[in-house]
């Protein structure tokens, strides 16, 4: 006890040194808070897309589907499986996917249809809110399609421009068909925004001649539900076909979010070291102008290490002054990163390997967030205090009385 007050006597017998450190600390943790929630956010809505819009948290597909996708190779039996799903507590939506030519006018493209339950997809999936213009598909309006950004931008399409599609049917036969365009979707993904066309399963299937079967089965778990846990899960409702996690549809994608942290980490050292050389200077400085009080303490009786705990304990105070004031400082400006963000403007729908930047970037403030860069403060602060706290436990007292 008698340590601690002396460490607190220390710390502001020369505020202005301590006030400028403990600023220095203060301003370091209240760029680091922000910075982690913002790029956690950043990449937690990106994830967020990915398996909201399109990949969902498993899919169930044909053995063969990755190796060689083919209007050919669906799931025989995906009402079933859906059906054991569903029991099991899971939501699930199908999909039936297939290419060819697209035309608009004086203009074409090679397109991606999609086959879409539109009741069912809108209870899995949040594709049905990235409509930017016009509205979602309708089983009562079998010709009006839904296109991707970049598609309308490719074949100038409005809403209710007619659109014409050309493709080999499941039987060998020509499937051509008008359809009306009667939404447009925001950027969700390199391959709906360049030729996405989501149309109604019973158009697709008429259109394609393909009455049975689907390409694929997108799967939704429950939230904070572990995703090894649910692919094994799926995998045992559905022991006759592949089943794969969007990590493993995308590993260079999952890579990426993985290291976010280690990113988020890298900053902070940066930021941190030079703070810390701040407090090693200002601790030396510390040591050098005390050397007849550090003689004293030993000469009656302090030992090595409480000197070095006197010396730890004014950093510490130090920290936790900062830290305070770094909470109260950022404290407002994390309230409305996480509720209101940051309008992005043009950036907004920018792809990265797969994923699109949000046109409102919200900081994600969690526990987990917040405790890092707390964390990271008081351990650089301890280790740049080590150094100028064992040179003044090592002082001896005689040479510290004559010193000058």
């Amino acid at each position: 006890m008698i340590v601690l007050r002396m460490a607190w006597r220390n710390v502001w017998r020369n505020s202005r040194r301590s006030s400028v450190t403990i600023a220095a600390m203060t301003l370091a943790l209240f760029v680091e808070l922000l910075y982690a929630g913002l790029v956690n956010g950043m990449f937690k809505d990106m994830e967020d897309d990915i398996t909201e819009m399109d990949f969902g948290d498993v899919q169930v597909l044909h053995e063969d589907y990755l190796k060689r996708p083919s209007l050919y190779t669906v799931v025989e039996d995906h009402e079933a499986i859906m059906s054991r799903l569903d029991e099991a507590g899971y939501a699930a939506t199908a999909r039936l996917m297939s290419g060819g030519l697209v035309a608009s006018g004086e203009f074409s493209a090679g397109g991606a249809f999609f086959g879409i339950d539109p009741v069912q997809d809108t209870k899995v999936l949040r594709l049905n809110t990235a409509v930017a213009e016009g509205e979602w598909l309708d089983v009562a309006d079998p010709t009006g399609v839904v296109v991707g950004r970049g598609l309308a931008r490719t074949l100038s399409l409005d809403l209710g421009s007619e659109l014409v599609v050309l493709s080999q049917a499941a039987d060998g036969s020509m499937a051509n068909e008008l359809f009306t365009v009667k939404g447009i979707l925001r950027s969700v993904g390199a391959g709906l925004d360049r030729g996405g066309i989501l149309m109604p399963a019973d158009t697709f299937r008429d259109m394609m001649v393909m009455p049975e079967g689907a390409h694929k089965i997108i799967v939704r778990r429950a939230k904070n539900q572990p995703l090894e846990e649910v692919t094994a899960a799926v995998t045992a409702l559905a022991p006759d076909a592949k089943v794969m996690n969007w990590k493993q549809l995308s590993p260079m994608l999952a890579q990426m979010l993985e290291g976010v942290n280690s990113m988020i980490v890298i900053v902070y050292l940066i930021v941190y070291v030079a703070v810390a050389i701040l407090i090693l200077n200002a601790m030396l400085m510390a040591v050098f102008e005390r050397i007849r009080e550090f003689g004293v303490l030993k000469a009656i009786g302090y030992s090595p290490f409480q000197v070095v705990s006197m010396m730890v304990l004014e950093g510490m105070i130090q920290a936790t002054v900062a830290l305070g004031a770094g909470l109260a400082l950022a404290a407002g400006p994390m309230w409305y990163l996480q509720n209101n963000g940051i309008n992005v403007g043009n950036l907004a729908g920018m792809s990265m390997a797969g994923m699109t930047m949000p046109a409102v970037w919200r900081g994600d403030y969690t526990l987990g967030v917040i405790q890092v860069p707390i964390i990271m403060l008081f351990v650089i602060v301890f280790f740049a205090v080590i150094y100028p706290a064992t040179k003044a436990a090592w002082i001896r007292p005689v040479e510290a009385m004559r010193h000058q």
